[in-house]
């Protein structure tokens, strides 16, 4: 005969259950919950007004919001969810459900607040030992984009569109003029069909300009490159004609090329998420993300500096990082020593790291396997 345990569903408990008890004592979301408590959150709570009905106090929707970053909830709508399907989550929120709205507004109004205390953590995590800065690794990661490749559009492209639209506008402009012969067609609306390819063509309008000002910021970035260029190679000259008059030879290599004005026809924009980039991918292929750097002490794996950046090269990442790192307070320490991997070495890189007198330790090369 079977043995079962009972499964009962209906009785009621003697005593109301005790959100306390729903999580194990090492539970990731009661470190969350115990971090959150020991910050600052004073410039969050006085920004509430007091009036009307009783507000989520701040600590329980940055809670959700960073337990949810921590496990892969993103969006509003599935935090809101987790609070009734999660028991991680109806601990964070004491067994109260926030709406998505309170969520998402609470994100928007205080960005700038919660990566304030960013910093505010790591100084917690310096109290308890657990934070030593001297080693720092950097890298990257490509993160996808909420939006399809397929969904980009090439300046060359756009401008083919823009081409056939305002042709057809002007077929239908003179449909709209003989409106009252028999050669429009049935079902036809003229002015909803000029409206919608107006519309159109003020996106592609739209798409095309926001191509044009990255190419104008591509050119003076490429153009500062240049000339820097140009200014190492006549140093080089310099020296190498003290050589070549030595040895009766003319100094070799050919002059940099300058970098070209204006979009190419390959340029594009994405029409769902114009912030976003077309980038290779581990594994090979390309897609539509965006570059996130981390840089975490070595010995705590504690992350101190964090960017999000649409460059797909990690070669211009390392001064933003300098910078991060400099600006850290200086209760938290000093990083002595760079770690970072040869998608970020260069020569000004290396220089960049000594003016803050910071050690690089870069690959200057991937080495092949067998």
């Amino acid at each position: 005969m079977s043995n079962f345990r009972q499964v009962d569903r209906k009785t009621g408990f003697l005593l109301p259950p005790s959100v306390d008890e729903w999580l194990p004592e090492r539970h990731l979301a009661r470190f969350v919950v115990e971090v959150i408590d020991q910050l600052d959150l004073s410039p969050m709570v006085k920004a509430y007004r007091g009036s009307g009905s009783a507000s989520y106090h701040p600590s329980v929707l940055l809670g959700l919001l960073v337990y949810g970053y921590a496990t892969g909830v993103f969006s509003s709508r599935k935090l809101e969810r987790a609070t009734y399907d999660s028991v991680a989550f109806r601990f964070i929120a004491a067994n109260d459900h926030p709406d998505h709205d309170t969520i998402a507004v609470f994100r928007r109004r205080f960005l700038g607040d919660i990566e304030r205390l960013f910093t505010d953590v790591l100084m917690l995590a310096r109290e308890a030992g657990m934070l030593k800065m001297g080693t720092v690794a950097l890298d990257g990661t490509k993160v996808k984009a909420n939006a399809s490749r397929h969904s980009a559009l090439s300046y060359a492209r756009a401008s083919q569109i823009e081409a056939q639209l305002q042709a057809e506008v002007k077929e239908l402009m003179a449909l709209a003029e003989a409106a009252d012969k028999a050669d429009v067609p049935d079902g036809m609306s003229v002015p909803e069909e000029l409206a919608r390819r107006e519309k159109r063509l003020e996106r592609i309008a739209e798409a095309k300009a926001a191509i044009e000002a990255r190419a104008k910021e591509r050119f003076a970035r490429e153009q500062a490159e240049h000339e820097a260029k140009l200014k190492a190679r006549e140093d080089k000259l310099k020296a190498r004609e003290d050589k070549a008059k030595k040895k009766g030879r003319k100094p070799g290599g050919k002059p940099p090329l300058p970098p070209t004005a204006g979009p190419g026809p390959k340029d594009q924009v994405n029409l769902t998420d114009e912030d976003s980039r077309i980038m290779p991918v581990a594994g090979g292929g390309f897609d539509q993300a965006y570059n996130a750097q981390a840089a975490v002490a070595a010995g705590s794996m504690l992350v101190v500096c964090r960017d999000v950046v649409q460059a797909p090269n990690d070669k211009q990442q390392i001064e933003p990082v300098l910078d991060q790192l400099t600006g850290l307070p200086e209760a938290l320490g000093k990083a002595e020593t760079l770690l970072a991997d040869s998608g970020y070495f260069s020569q000004a890189n290396v220089e960049a790291c000594a003016e803050t007198e910071i050690t690089p330790l870069i690959a200057p090369g991937r080495e092949r396997h067998n």
